[in-house]
């Protein structure tokens, strides 16, 4: 920030179409790529873009030779800008929805197993009561859920337990429990319950990299100092229980994904009793950042944490 100016005068200066092209050319990592998505002339960029340096006082990018890379300052923009869009956009989205009678747009991020396990009823449940305001739910690992609540790309996040949170705030959503499923005739169908470290001598099938449950069977398994037998990742729980069911491997699920899928593919579940398998989902918000709406949502789905304890 230039120490010249005021920041009422800097931000005066940031208007939404500039903050655009400067994105455009972050992401895109040229003036040319940021002038097609734009739809505008190359030296037309690049004259916001000297403007929009002049302005602040301060270097945005630099040129290398794989293309425009942000500086510190450009990253720090970059971070801010990417915020102020996502609430443009948010708050257009909420005026064109209060023009229809609607009061209100809650934006969520969860993963997987909030989305299969728990959202279905607790969100139906929400608009009997509030029918009048508008969810959108998209579906992200753990680790994308909070840098896209933290980020202000939505209002409210579900999470798994051992998420690191940061800067947000954080409350118990639901809890569940990691099972073990295979075809019937698997050697340890019959057990009652198995601990990971008794199933490395066996294939297994998991989800893909980025997720949770991915991730605490592969840190259990270097923890233990042995590797773990991984056929591939897949991108579903469905896809879990498939391949499961052909014989590619032990696939491992939340307990209540199983009783949702298992069952009509004829697989048999076996419990993990690692402690890491029983995990706790978790609610997190940018604290002070609530509109009402998302209030009503909040209070509804922590009400659902009280339920089930």
């Amino acid at each position: 920030m230039s120490a010249d100016l005021p920041a009422a005068a800097i931000l005066s200066r940031l208007d939404l179409k500039t903050l655009r092209l400067f994105a455009a050319i972050c992401e895109e990592g040229t003036l040319n790529g940021a002038a097609r998505r734009a739809a505008i002339a190359p030296s037309a960029v690049s004259k916001r873009l000297a403007e929009l340096e002049h302005a602040l006082g301060c270097t945005l990018l630099t040129r290398e030779p794989r293309g425009m890379r942000p500086t510190p300052a450009g990253e720090t923009l970059l971070h801010h800008t990417r915020r102020m869009l996502a609430s443009a956009e948010q708050i257009a989205l909420e005026l064109a929805e209060h023009a229809r009678g609607v009061r209100g747009f809650v934006r969520v991020l969860a993963n997987l197993s909030a989305i299969v396990e728990f959202l279905p009823e607790d969100l139906q449940a929400f608009l009997a009561v509030q029918p009048a305001i508008r969810l959108d739910l998209e579906e992200r690992p753990s680790g994308g859920v909070v840098a896209g609540v933290e980020e202000g790309l939505a209002d409210l996040g579900i999470c798994a337990g051992g998420t690191e949170t940061r800067s947000l705030s954080a409350h118990p959503y639901r809890s569940d429990r990691l099972v073990l499923v295979m075809p019937a005739d698997h050697p340890l169908s019959g057990r009652d319950a198995v601990a990971l470290a008794d199933t490395l001598d066996y294939d297994h099938v998991g989800m893909h990299a980025a997720s949770s449950i991915y991730a605490a069977l592969r840190d259990e398994a270097r923890r233990l100092g042995r590797p773990l037998r991984l056929r591939m990742h897949v991108p579903s729980f469905d896809a879990i229980c498939r391949m499961a069911q052909v014989g590619m491997g032990l696939g491992t699920v939340p307990e209540h994904v199983y009783a949702l899928l298992g069952p009509p593919m004829r697989l048999a579940a076996v419990p993990l009793t690692d402690p890491w398998a029983r995990r706790t989902l978790r609610l997190v918000v940018r604290p002070g950042s609530l509109t009402p709406a998302a209030t009503l949502l909040l209070d509804h789905l922590r009400g659902g944490c009280i339920q089930q304890g």
